[in-house]
This record gives structure tokens, C-alpha cells and sequence, in this order.
């Protein structure tokens, strides 16, 4: 790229107020300012609204859209097509970005205009405290392969590059609601270079009135419909219904069906090239580990008991975890309590390896309104 590219933050806000003000200042605080903040108020009845028209007082780099409900997928078009910059960033409205985010995203940018899109790393807000995210070791292996299996990057961390992107190819497509991130990465990533930054850009909140949270079963099932349709694209699955059906509902019969369709891909993947097999084993172990979760958030330990040891899998989780979901079968109560006292102990354990919010955020927020 020649010259300093604009960047356009794509910023949805649905009933944002408690957190908006950080997140949009955390924005215009960056060291890099020739962005423009484009955010869109999905009919808020709460004041997001009044938090957002402060800061486009305050700062004319802000435009303001607001409406009618429409949802987030509509929401997230409509900026697109709205926005002037050649890089667009994603952002959301409960998140905190580092002030360097995006003048390290734009250097990507400059080192390799060939890119279509990137992401990075995450810190993680809980509770008041936030956890140094860790590089993950899966992406040492093919991108276009591992977002076959599951949203490869964290979607508030996301930057679009529309020089290199078609416009046809930009878009969020409403038939996969509440996965739009996840379908949007794998379309991209087949046609397009993508890289991940293995630095953390951004602090990512965790709380009950996230998207994420709230809709955490219709993510789930267009998760799986996702997933059926890549393996089945590239023919390493027959009967996806298996796989679908476990997103419907929880039980042995689905349960059973879930683990063989796991068995049946993992012998499908053991005979393709060396080349491409480490990435497909790799984004196969993903999917059993969306799965592992998805049963024990039934908190029936016999079901999960049943998908470890269809699978095979006991050795792939930890020795806590085995320890405690071995009785599942014939005393529920026992694992049941074994997992409690597990929760206790990585609350413990987080409290320690984080420190509190306001000591690490605060040298970045002197001077916010």
C-alpha cells in the first residue's frame, strides 16, 4: 500500500450502555488516527444512543446510523456497504482495543498488501480481571483448512482488506445467523491470503449479555450446518445429519451418532496426502472439542462419558476432567461434584494468573471523556 490507507471501524451497538464509552474511546485513542468510526445503533432502547452522539460531539471521526432493529447480520452489511476505508476493522461495542491495534494492523497491511484479511490475539476481561490470551499452536497449520472446522478468528479482532477482497465476496450471509463470522472466515479464507497476529490487540469481555451468550444454541446449530457443509464440499462425510442432530438435541442416540461421524471423519483423514493431513487432523480435534463442550453443558456426565469413550478420546482432556467424569455412568452425583470442585479450582487459578482491570487499562484511558 502507498500512503496511509483509511481505516473504517465497523462498530454494531444493540443496548451497549454499559460498556460502549470504553469501547469507542478505546478507538479514538489509537495511535494511528486516520480511521473513521462508523456506528450503527440497531434500535437500542437504552442511552447507547446518547453514549454515541457524545462522542461524535466530541470527535468528528465518528458517524452515527441509527434505526430500527434489524439484527446484527443486517447491521453488519450496512457498514459495509457504508464504509470509504480501504481497511475496515471490526469492533464491538463491549470489547477494549490496545491503542496500538490498528497501526500494528495497518503495518501487516503494508508488509503484505497481498492479504485479504487478518486477526489477532485476545486478552480476556471476567469478572472485573483480565488474563493474558496465549498463543494458540493450531495455527501453525493451513488456514483455508482450519476455518473448514471453526471460526478462526475472534471476529472484534478482525480487519478486512478491500483492495484485495472483491466486492461480491464482502458480505455476511443471513441464511447463517449468529455463526455469520464463521461462514464469512471460510469463504474468504479458500479465496484469499489471511494471516493471524500472534500479538494481542484486544481485550475481549466476557458477560451473560453478549451475543455470544445469549444465543449460544442457535450458534451451536448453524455451527454444525456449517461444518456438515464444508465436509461434505470436500467429500470426507457422508450422513451430516449425525453431526447436525446433536445441535437439535442432547441424548444417547444423538450423542452416539456425533461420536461416529468423528471415528468415520478421522479414517476418512488418515488417508489424504501428507501435506494437507496434519491441518484436517487438526481441525477435527476442534470439532470433537466443540462437541465435548456441548455435551457437558448438558451436565450429564454419562452423556459426556458415552462421547469419550465412542471416541476414544479420554487422553485429549485432562487428567482432572478424566478423573472426575469416570463414574458418570453409575454415579452421576459423584461426577457432578468432582466438576464443581474442578470450577472452584480454575476460578481460584484465574484469580491468580490475571490482574484487575482497572490497573492494566487505565495508563490507556488518561484524558477519555
Amino acid at each position: 500500500m502507498t500512503g496511509a490507507p483509511l481505516v473504517s471501524v465497523l462498530l454494531p451497538v444493540y443496548n451497549a450502555g454499559p460498556y460502549l464509552a470504553a469501547a469507542i474511546g478505546s478507538i479514538l485513542r489509537q495511535d494511528y488516527d486516520r480511521l473513521e468510526v462508523i456506528a450503527i445503533d440497531d434500535g437500542s432502547t437504552d442511552n447507547s444512543l446518547d453514549i454515541l452522539e457524545r462522542h461524535r460531539r466530541a470527535d468528528n471521526r465518528v458517524t452515527i446510523i441509527s434505526r430500527e432493529n434489524r439484527g446484527l447480520v443486517a447491521t453488519l452489511n450496512e457498514g459495509l456497504a457504508t464504509a470509504r476505508g480501504e481497511l475496515v476493522a471490526r469492533m464491538d461495542a463491549d470489547d477494549i482495543a490496545y491503542p496500538w491495534r490498528l497501526s500494528r494492523q495497518v503495518a501487516l497491511f503494508e508488509r503484505r498488501p497481498e492479504l485479504g484479511f487478518c486477526g489477532a490475539g485476545i486478552d480476556t476481561l471476567l469478572r472485573g480481571r483480565i488474563a493474558k490470551g496465549r498463543p494458540d499452536p493450531v495455527f501453525q497449520f493451513s488456514l483455508p483448512i482450519l476455518s473448514m472446522f471453526f471460526t478462526v478468528f475472534m471476529h472484534p479482532t478482525v480487519v478486512y482488506n478491500r483492495k484485495v477482497i472483491d466486492e461480491g465476496s464482502l458480505h455476511y450471509d443471513p441464511e447463517y445467523r449468529h455463526a455469520e463470522d464463521f461462514d464469512l472466515f471460510g469463504r474468504l479464507a479458500r479465496r484469499f491470503p489471511a494471516a493471524m497476529m500472534p500479538e494481542n490487540l484486544l481485550v475481549y469481555r466476557i458477560h451473560p449479555g453478549s451475543v455470544t451468550s445469549r444465543h449460544t444454541g442457535d450458534m451451536r446449530r448453524t455451527h454444525l450446518r456449517i461444518v456438515a457443509e464444508n465436509l461434505e464440499r470436500e467429500g470426507l462425510a457422508n450422513r451430516t445429519e449425525d453431526l447436525r442432530a446433536i445441535g437439535d438435541a442432547v441424548s444417547f442416540d444423538t450423542v452416539a451418532r456425533a461420536a461416529q461421524f468423528i471415528v468415520a471423519l478421522e479414517e476418512r483423514i488418515s488417508a489424504l496426502p501428507d501435506d494437507i493431513r496434519p491441518s484436517f487432523a487438526a481441525g477435527a480435534l476442534n470439532l470433537f472439542y466443540f462437541l465435548y463442550q456441548l455435551v457437558g453443558d448438558e451436565r450429564e456426565p454419562a452423556l459426556t462419558h458415552e462421547l469419550l469413550t465412542r471416541t476414544a478420546k479420554w487422553n485429549v482432556i485432562r487428567r482432572r476432567e478424566q478423573y472426575a467424569l469416570r463414574p458418570g455412568p453409575w454415579a452421576p452425583w459423584l461426577s457432578l461434584a468432582s466438576i464443581a470442585a474442578g470450577k472452584k479450582a480454575d476460578r481460584v487459578a484465574h484469580y491468580f494468573k490475571t490482574r484487575p482491570a482497572q490497573t492494566v487499562l487505565t495508563p490507556y484511558q488518561r484524558g477519555s471523556a
